[in-house]
């Protein structure tokens, strides 16, 4: 299937590593450019070969995304270098393991500010770029602990599905302007976070797998899903919603 999406500009978040990086290379791989952003210039600067290896254009920019002011300053250089922004997939790393009642206000704030409000700010610096092409696709990368949430990930469980509740809220705002706006919903998948958390790579997911999904879900053909969660996780959930 051709996905529609050759020459269309993308913002890859946290994309030097992990699902991150599979997402950017799907997306390279499909005839997109992409800018990704990542702490570790190492890293960066390895992805960054590997989406031009693929034919395509790519810049790299170091960043902490949930740094408040990261956001727009990602999505401003990004737009100045290729000229617009079609295609946003929003990334960052997890809260550490905390029980339900152990966790402190200090914890709840960073986690919401990581795997919530950062995804918030980068949605509204990448929207008015896609209003001026008629044409944009999001996709903020969260987990599948949205439907069914973890044992002994309370921050992560709080904030997700914090985030999910806005996106449905977010989507219908855009939906008029041909944007479209999704979630990816990731099960247990070989990487760094996985392993960190005690996970057994043998029974875990192939990040490129679920790369593709991400690059699907920010396709031409997928002109009407919206503000939909979509789990990538193994047939982890049991929920029937």
């Amino acid at each position: 299937m051709d996905l529609g999406i050759e020459g269309k500009v993308a913002l890859v978040t946290a994309g030097s590593k992990g699902l991150g990086r599979a997402s950017a290379l799907a997306l390279a791989g499909e005839g997109a450019k992409v800018a990704i952003c990542a702490r570790g210039i190492a890293s960066l600067n390895e992805t960054e070969a590997e989406i031009r290896a693929l034919g395509a254009d790519a810049l790299a920019l170091v960043a902490d995304v949930t740094d408040p002011a990261a956001p727009a300053r990602l999505v401003a250089k990004a737009a100045a270098y290729f000229g617009r922004l079609d295609i946003l997939v929003g990334n960052a790393g997890g809260p550490p393991p905390a029980r339900a009642l152990e966790v402190s206000d200090d914890q709840i704030a960073a986690a919401v500010n990581a795997n919530l409000t950062t995804s918030v700010r980068l949605v509204r610096e990448a929207v008015p770029w896609m209003r001026r092409g008629g044409w944009g696709r999001i996709c903020l990368i969260t987990s599948f602990s949205i439907k069914q949430p973890i044992p002994g990930l309370s921050l992560s469980n709080l904030a997700r599905t914090g985030l999910w509740s806005w996106a449905k809220t977010a989507a219908q705002d855009l939906f008029a302007d041909g944007i479209t706006l999704n979630l990816a919903c990731p099960g247990h998948f070989a990487t760094d976070r996985m392993k960190q958390l005690g996970g057994d790579p043998a029974h875990m997911g192939d990040p490129a797998d679920f790369g593709r999904i991400v690059a699907f879900l920010c396709s031409q053909p997928c002109n009407f899903l919206s503000s939909a969660a979509i789990n990538v996780d193994g047939a982890a959930v049991l929920g029937l919603l």
